[in-house]
């Protein structure tokens, strides 16, 4: 009969994740469920995702409690169906949690890749590498205000027949905080740099808003470095910019006036964690962070607008190319992506916000997979 019992078990949603807290259940006990419909809601350190069943099935029990925190690999529930015994279910119970031993959950904290840090040039740069492999490399750039974090659910994806990289943009995350000029061609030249130091030659390039410019601009003055570009919700196609957003992340100081602002970011404003929130503000309280940002604003987003026109850069790029957005997106807007080469294919994600890579990962996921190829 265990092979009719199928566990549910805390996800690993991103490297260096450990454990998670579930926060709900949106099924009760003895509801049938469909392989991939969610069922629960789990909070890690950056956000709150829903978890997909990993099969259909009658959820039998729920052994974890709401609010209760587990480590990756431990057990949350069952599936079964009817004609499983209680007994049967029970057994299989014991065993998964024996053989979960303390052991195994130190085995998972172990088991998770530490960003490392990289040099380049008189910067100090937080990078996260994973996966290996003869197919070329990907290449995470994070938005304004972002982390490597912010690829918590994509970058595994995209591991398993390549070497794939995240790192934090000079003035965020654990990287120095000179940004220099703070214009996307400033980091731009900084990740060419970073290319070099780690010996990659060619890369799928994915950015992301203020990423997606300095994707562009990579594009542009190296295009030999660049073997495709996937763009979600960028900046650099359009003039418009939501300077609530910008301002609000720079000058909010607590929860009760951070929290508003992060809601921009996303369509389901229950994925903004507590923690995401006291994680931002403990970082701009970091010697230069606040400078950094502003420089960046200032640079980036002058007089309320978007200052680089760099849709040439992508008409005319030689690669492969797409576009992710969010139609319900608050920060940037996904007409931005109107009356482009039809070569260049536009994925408008309905019930969606400004991070499409968190909000809706598989989706993303198959996007980036895809022109990865």
């Amino acid at each position: 009969m265990t092979d009719l019992i199928t566990p549910i078990t805390m996800p690993k949603f991103g490297l260096a994740m450990t454990e998670g807290k579930i926060t709900s259940w949106n099924i009760p006990s003895g509801a049938q469920v469909e392989a991939g419909q969610e069922i629960a809601d789990i909070e890690t350190t950056k956000i709150t995702n829903g978890y997909e069943s990993p099969a259909s099935g009658t959820l039998r029990r729920q052994i974890a409690t709401e609010g209760e925190t587990l480590p990756v690999g431990a057990l949350l529930g069952v599936l079964a169906e009817p004609a499983v015994s209680d007994a049967d279910i029970d057994a299989f119970i014991a065993k998964f949690q024996a053989d979960f031993s303390s052991d195994s959950a130190a085995d998972t904290q172990a088991d998770h890749a530490e960003p490392i840090m990289v040099s380049v040039g008189d910067l100090t740069l937080r990078v996260q590498e994973a996966g290996q492999g003869d197919a070329t490399p990907v290449l995470f750039i994070h938005g304004f205000g972002g982390d490597l974090g912010n690829w918590m659910l994509n970058q595994n994806a995209l591991s398993t027949d390549r070497r794939t990289v995240s790192f934090d943009l000079p003035g965020h995350g654990g990287s120095s905080k000179n940004v220099g000029d703070g214009t996307p061609a400033g980091f731009a030249a900084t990740t060419a740099a970073l290319l070099d130091k780690l010996e990659i030659t060619s890369v799928h390039v994915v950015g992301h808003s203020l990423g997606g410019a300095i994707a562009l601009e990579l594009a542009k003055t190296c295009p030999q470095k660049v073997a495709s570009l996937s763009l979600i919700a960028p900046a650099g196609l359009g003039q418009g910019i939501n300077m609530d957003f910008i301002e609000g992340f720079i000058s909010a100081d607590r929860r009760k006036t951070l929290e508003p602002v992060l809601n921009y970011l996303v369509h389901d404003k229950t994925l903004i964690s507590r923690k995401m929130v006291e994680d931002i503000i403990r970082f701009k309280r970091l010697d230069g962070a606040l400078q950094g940002l502003q420089t960046i604003a200032k640079a980036c987003f002058p007089n309320g607008r978007q200052a680089e026109d760099l849709r040439p850069v992508l008409t005319s790029f030689a690669g492969p190319a797409q576009i992710i957005w969010g139609e319900a997106d608050e920060v940037t807007s996904p007409n931005d992506a109107k009356n482009l080469p039809d070569t260049i294919p536009v994925t408008l994600l309905p019930q969606t916000g400004h991070m499409p890579q968190l909000e809706k990962a598989a989706d993303v996921n198959a996007a980036l997979i895809k022109l990865a190829k």
